[in-house]
């Protein structure tokens, strides 16, 4: 075991080092975006209005954090699979997603206001790497399928 880890040494800083770059950008959210709400959503926000926000600076803020994550999910894709086309398969499946993601994030907040939680969800999916999550396993068992099916 330890023979395969110094194997891959630079293979795992790589990864580290995009790791630590996304928890930085949670890390410290609140101060390089704007995003009103993130003090809304960690408080009881049922019965709460919803807050007050500047949608260009609002948008702005979703894109820049939504398309950091993807930089360094796409780093750490590339260092994982050392596969170019997954990459940029992975690149194009993020441009898609965020299109899809801020329509309805900005669809749903200016005409059905009451479904906060739906708001919340989408807006999940803008600010966390949750397709880094989703994607890896997937891209992991279709390597592994496509290479048990050439043997």
């Amino acid at each position: 075991m330890p023979k395969r880890l110094f194997k891959h040494k630079l293979k795992i800083l790589f990864v580290s080092i995009f790791v630590c770059a996304i928890v930085s950008v949670r890390a410290f959210e609140s101060v390089l975006f704007y995003d009103p709400f993130l003090k809304y959503f960690r408080n009881e926000f049922g019965s709460l209005p919803l807050p007050d926000y500047e949608t260009w600076h609002l948008v702005g803020g979703l894109a820049l954090r939504y398309f950091l994550n993807m930089f360094f999910s796409l780093g750490i894709i590339y260092v994982l699979f050392r596969d170019f086309h997954l990459t940029k398969f992975s690149a194009l499946l993020y441009l898609v997603f965020f299109v899809l993601l801020m329509t309805a994030f900005f669809t749903v907040l200016h005409f059905f206001e009451s479904e906060k939680m739906l708001l919340f969800y989408i807006r999940r999916f803008l600010i966390q790497p949750i397709f880094l999550l989703l994607f890896l396993p997937a891209f992991y068992y279709q390597k592994k399928v496509s290479k048990n099916n050439i043997s």
